[in-house]
Order: C-alpha cells, then structure tokens, then sequence
C-alpha cells in the first residue's frame, strides 16, 4: 500500500490555502511522485469551497491510467476515493481524524510479464533463486534470465481455484570455446504453481503451491520451508505499526488481468514526511 500514502501525501500540500489552487495542481502533484503516468484524472468535493481552506475536504478521487510507480512497472488501473478529510493546517502531515480510503487495482498478465523483465524485479528474482538452487550470488551471476512470465489459470466453474503459474529460463552465458570444449546448453527451467486465498481479508496466503526445476517436482516440505516467509510479507497487518489499516475487500483473476479491491485507514499521528 507505499503507492497510496504517497498518493495522499501529494494531496496534503494542495488541501492547504498556500497550495489550493484546483484539482489541477492536485493531480500535477502526484505525477511529480510517480516515474509516469499515463492518465490522471483528481477531484477534490467539497461544499461549501471555502471549507478547503480550512483543510477540509468531503471526498477526494482519483483515477489514472497506465500509472508506473518505477520505470518498467505498469499498474493498468488505479482508482481511490476518501471519505472526508481533514487536516491541521498547522502542520499539513497532521491528520484531525483518519483517512479513510476505498482503492481498486487492476493488474494486466502483459503489464506483469513486462515488469518481470525489468532490472528491479530481474534483480529480486536472483535473489530468490538463492534459495531455490543454493549457491552463491556469484555463480548465479553466470545465468540471464529469459523470457520470465506469469499465467492466470483460471478454474473450469465458480468453485474451482484460480491459480497462477509462473515459468522463467535460467541460462548460463557462454564461456569462452575452445576445440576441447564445445559449447553446451546449460538451462534450468523453472516453474512454479500456486492458488492464492485472501486469510482475514488482510494476508494473502499461498495455496497447494508447487514449484519444478527442469521438470522434476520439488518436494512439497521443501516448497513450504522456502516459501514459508512469503505469507508473512504479504501480510497488511505489519502495516499496523507504522499507523496503516488495510484489509482486502476482494481480489477477482481472470485470463488476462488480476484486480483487487481493498480499504485502507491511515490513523492521525501518521507520519507523511517519510513518504
């Protein structure tokens, strides 16, 4: 949820009378705290107007399109929408009462599959390769990762359970040939399986994954010591401490695109500037 409070945080500046200008300058703000954005639409409500200048506002919207947080990384459809707000505007970062929030992401399997091949994810995909295939950071270096993709498989009825697939090609660069030596094609495929089940309506939790390496099973008490931590990550109530509130409302996957709706609660003392 990083992407929301510095959404919210680009807005503190402009619901204050030395930025209040239109919602013009509200979206022009939050373009500044993204690498791109390729459609952006903001409404602040609020009756009468003069309430603004008082940091208040009845409800505030946002809609963008083709909204990359970082270069390479495409989120499809971003829409959020408050309930009211009200600020001190003696200090812009303080809230008189919370911010409440209703958000909606769509994710498309083309924009996951492009940000799959961006240095970042790149980068975050070597590092879990550690775990999978031991080694060192140095070997793994040898290997380029090609053509990485993930799929939405989708159930044959309404019961059945959508699960994502996920393939990447680990190639080792050629060594240098001599006549002893031919060249060799040294690949490891690997594939990973899982559902995805929303616990408390605040983890995401794997379900009955299954990973293989160059088509042999991984046993499934290995998957689970390896995978183990990723429920945790993916756990909004770690967000609870820095005086976030999350909770997944729901979460839809389809053939081609992943959409998830979820209510977002930032609580008075919530600290702006580190945004």
């Amino acid at each position: 949820m990083e992407f929301l409070t510095v959404l919210l945080a680009a807005l503190l500046g402009v619901l204050s009378p030395a930025g209040f200008v239109a919602d013009r300058l509200a979206a022009n703000a939050i373009r500044q705290q993204f690498d791109h954005i390729e459609d952006l639409a903001v409404r602040i409500d609020s009756t009468p107007n003069y309430r603004l200048l008082q940091g208040r506002a009845d409800r505030v919207r946002i809609a963008g399109r083709g909204v990359f947080p970082i270069a390479d990384v495409r989120i499809d459809t971003l829409e959020v929408e408050t309930d009211p707000i009200a600020l001190n505007l003696s200090d812009a970062n303080d809230l008189k009462q919370p911010i409440q929030a209703g958000v909606r992401l769509v994710l498309t399997r083309e924009d996951l599959n492009s940000a799959l091949r961006s240095e970042p994810v790149t980068d975050a995909l070597r590092d879990l390769s550690l775990n999978f295939l031991g080694g060192t950071a140095q070997q793994l270096q040898r290997y380029d990762f090609v053509e990485p993709q993930v799929q939405f498989i989708a159930g044959n009825s309404p019961e059945a359970e959508t699960r994502v697939r996920f393939q990447v090609s680990l190639v080792e660069q050629p060594a240098e040939e001599t006549a002893q030596t031919p060249p060799q094609d040294n690949r490891i495929e690997i594939t990973g399986e899982t559902g995805l089940q929303i616990l408390a309506g605040k983890q995401l939790s794997l379900v009955n994954p299954e990973i293989r390496i160059n088509n042999e099973a991984v046993p499934p008490e290995l998957v689970n010591l390896l995978l183990g931590g990723i429920s945790q990550q993916l756990d909004l109530g770690n967000l609870q401490d820095s005086g976030i509130f999350a909770r997944i409302l729901d979460l839809q996957i389809q053939d081609d695109r992943l959409t998830l709706a979820a209510f977002v609660q930032l609580q008075p003392g919530f600290d702006f500037s580190d945004r």
